[in-house]
């Protein structure tokens, strides 16, 4: 295999451990090379990232490779959390979450007997916003997982604690309704339109090819 494809291995599986990231070690392992080798790899493909002002870059991490984004990019990446089709949470995933918040730890067939409907793309679309999780096996047959709220559920509806969920009127399994209609009106007072987030920074302009030669003939006249 050429040098080339190593890298590019190396960047799909940086890609692919994610927060983890990989040290050389583990990509040494992996590719079937030394650990020198591997660190000199990563090195040439950290430099190929900057050099092409990549979207993303190569950290460090406790000696282990990441796969990361730029910290000046970040306005853009608000944007796009907090945009209308990213932000927004169906009817359909406002019932689960009510359901999974107020009941948990709970299996997806207790979701989906309680809603009466198929509840598998709501309980994809709050995986995927990390808005709840597995946190175990249920004791039945097929030990089928149970899902509970997530830490970043807390942060995003301003709780300090489960504890802290508006208490329905009425403690009846019935009243799915009543609980989604609280959770609504939380989740609705933390909506961020993008006219509130902060101004992005003006994109700087790239100099013609007449103003860089231009430049480059003052550099040498100055030498």
């Amino acid at each position: 295999m050429d040098y080339q494809s190593y890298k590019s291995i190396i960047e799909g599986l940086l890609f692919m451990a994610g927060d983890d990231g990989l040290n050389a070690r583990q990509l040494s392992d992996i590719l079937q090379i030394d650990a020198q080798t591997s660190a000199e790899l990563v090195y040439d493909l950290k430099c190929d990232l900057k050099r092409e002002a990549r979207g993303l870059q190569i950290t460090e991490i406790a000696g282990a490779y990441r796969l990361t984004t730029h910290p000046e990019h970040a306005p853009y990446f608000e944007r796009m959390a907090y945009s209308p089709t990213r932000a927004s949470l169906s009817q359909a995933a406002l019932e689960t979450l009510s359901i999974i918040a107020y009941r948990q730890p709970i299996t997806r067939v207790d979701i989906e007997e309680i809603r009466g409907v198929k509840s598998d793309r709501a309980l994809q679309s709050l995986v995927t916003k990390d808005l709840i999780e597995e946190v175990g096996r249920a004791e039945a047959i097929g030990r089928p997982i149970l899902y509970g709220t997530t830490k970043a559920f807390l942060e995003y509806f301003g709780l300090a604690a489960l504890s802290a969920l508006p208490e329905p009127k009425h403690v009846s399994a019935d009243d799915l309704d009543e609980q989604t209609n609280m959770l609504f009106e939380k989740y609705d007072g933390r909506q961020m339109t993008i006219d509130e987030l902060p101004p992005i920074p003006p994109i700087p302009t790239m100099p013609s090819r007449e103003e860089a030669a231009s430049t480059e003939v003052d550099e040498h006249e100055e030498e």
